[in-house]
């Protein structure tokens, strides 16, 4: 009651009062549920699109998907945030980028950095409240020690690429041009013998395998599905695009069939949640970790922008949660939530407590999802960036003297987005069905504003970014440049070191892993796994040259 009252009387504040100062945003405190511990399964897809899932676009066929959604609680006001590493960042802490860090760009593979030590994860929050918690798929927080591996940060299995990009097939991950190595772990160990299996079906098959291991009723499980899917390379069994034959676009065809390959993947999970006693105690979990792609197939339509950029396309997430535990199901919620706001959340399914001292920007979104309820949430600091590129025309003069406009930046605040200096590519993209993909691009929608640094939207009248409300609505930007003013004045110090030549997979027996000596020699482990699986190794390489060729060749035909 205490924090819906503060969040009441900020409601009043931002109507009519000129100080913005007090923080809307303070995490609310986490109540013990009423029902045993449920099992806790979260999936997270990689770059899918606002407009790549079936019940937004017919187009693409995700049946499964569209099921659960169906008969769980669809969410429609759902944010992301642009790229890869601050969604994972913000997921697995709770805070947003400014408070960790992570606020510029992702950690690339040859950077010592990750998530900051002195955070307690998810993860080990759940392991505290009798969790066993396991990982499989893509990491992409840092690994440059072995005290940032997903083992060391409160994941009792790991299996998965530590770096943001993979081939599908062959693990291969290259951090620019012959800076390239095998990138598959099992816990602490490369997985050298593992190459060659689609990863979608590798990383579904392992989720088979713990669900078959562990007892159900003997301790709770968490599990954290991160499939580097739908992420570029476009690579997907030619079984999955032939279905989409008939779109014009080669890149639209296989991005669906990537798509399509998860959806199945969510229905072999799902079956065997039902198959070994988990399902009637279980809580499901569906979210992208940024939009999508339009230049490798995905699409954010009819959502302004892309992945990388502050527009909705950018930030605004596919979600839903489904399970028989649900109060009110079978229903869309137009609830204002974040991914910041899945950890305290989490937390109460767990039966943990989530105090205010631990400084979470999340809130606990249970009672709004389950019951119906209205979020907790006003307000959402999509970014602070002050390393991006300055925009040109930005300056403290055009902030109204309260901020500097040059510095990219965006906010939320009630049905008001806020955005200063480079959001990003800004174009309303349709979905490509073009054949001669790109050049008919300028055929399309072009929007250009080339001298501007701030933009004011509504978007509950306007989702797509249509209207630029900024000079008939001073009064709103100063309201709302005052909170990017508040924020930042709590932002800690930007991690963004620069990159270690001693990354290099080549001088560590050709796989990517912790580096920085941390008590443990890494370089001998992986030399001597190079030189025992030497010839394994060369003939996994022909097998899926070889397997790469053919599906290549498939792919390219229909």
């Amino acid at each position: 009651m205490a924090v819906r009252a503060l969040l009441a009387l900020s409601v009043l504040a931002y109507l009519g009062a000129a100080d913005l100062t007090q923080d809307w945003t303070g995490p609310n405190q986490v109540e013990q549920p009423n029902h045993a511990r449920p099992h806790i399964i979260f999936i997270m897809t990689d770059d899918q699109g606002f407009n790549d899932i079936g019940y937004h676009n017919t187009d693409i066929h995700t049946p499964t998907l569209d099921r659960l959604a169906a008969a769980g609680v669809k969410l429609e006001n759902y944010y992301i945030q642009p790229i890869c590493t601050p969604s994972r960042s913000q997921f697995i802490t709770g805070r947003y980028q400014i408070h960790t860090g992570l606020q510029h760009s992702i950690i690339r593979s040859r950077q010592p950095s990750c998530l900051p030590f002195g955070l307690r994860t998810l993860p080990q929050r759940l392991q505290e409240a009798g969790y066993a918690t396991h990982m499989v798929g893509k990491w992409h927080l840092g690994f440059y020690k072995r005290d940032c591996l997903p083992t060391r940060r409160g994941f009792n299995t790991y299996f998965g690429s530590l770096t943001g990009s993979v081939d599908y097939y062959t693990y291969k991950s290259c951090d620019g041009p012959k800076v390239c190595g095998f990138d598959l772990h099992d816990g602490e160990r490369v997985a050298w013998g593992q190459g060659g299996r689609y990863s979608t079906h590798l990383y579904t098959q392992r989720v088979r395998k713990i669900l078959a291991a562990h007892d159900p009723s003997s301790q709770p499980l968490f599990i954290f599905l991160s499939f580097q899917a739908v992420h570029t390379p476009l690579q997907s069994p030619k079984e999955y695009v032939y279905p989409y034959r008939r779109m014009g676009n080669m890149f639209r065809r296989k991005y669906a069939g990537m798509v399509s390959a998860v959806d199945e993947a969510v229905r072999n999970v799902t079956y065997a949640l039902r198959k070994y006693g988990y399902y009637k105690n279980t809580v499901i979990f569906f979210s992208t970790d940024n939009g999508g792609q339009p230049l490798f197939g995905g699409s954010n339509w009819p959502l302004r922008g892309r992945k990388g950029t502050y527009w909705e396309g950018g930030v605004r997430g596919i979600g839903f949660v489904h399970s028989p535990l649900l109060r009110r199901r079978r229903r869309v919620s137009r609830a204002l939530i974040h991914i910041t706001d899945w950890y305290p959340t989490l937390m109460r399914l767990a039966g943990g407590n989530v105090s205010q001292a631990e400084g979470l920007d999340g809130f606990d979104m249970w009672d709004t999802i389950s019951d119906g309820k209205e979020s907790p949430r006003f307000e959402i600091l999509h970014n602070i960036d002050p390393l991006y590129n300055a925009a040109r025309h930005g300056s403290l003069k055009n902030g109204y003297g309260i901020w500097n406009t040059a510095v990219q930046a965006a906010v939320r605040v009630g049905d008001w987005k806020l955005l200063t200096g480079n959001p990003g590519y800004g174009d309303w993209i349709p979905p490509q069905m073009l054949g001669n993909f790109p050049e008919s691009w300028w055929s399309l929608e072009r929007h250009t504003e080339a001298k501007k640094s701030l933009w004011l939207f509504n978007v509950a009248d306007d989702p797509y970014e249509r209207f630029d409300l900024a000079e008939r609505r001073p009064d709103v930007v100063k309201q709302l440049l005052a909170r990017l003013s508040f924020y930042n004045r709590t932002a800690v110090p930007v991690r963004y070191p620069s990159e270690d030549p001693r990354a290099d997979p080549s001088r560590n027996g050709g796989a990517w892993g912790p580096w920085e000596g941390d008590g443990e020699n890494w370089e001998p482990f992986y030399i001597k796994k190079k030189k025992a699986k030497k010839q394994k190794r060369k003939f996994c390489k022909m097998k899926s040259f070889f397997r790469r060729l053919n599906i290549r060749i498939m792919s390219n035909r229909i």
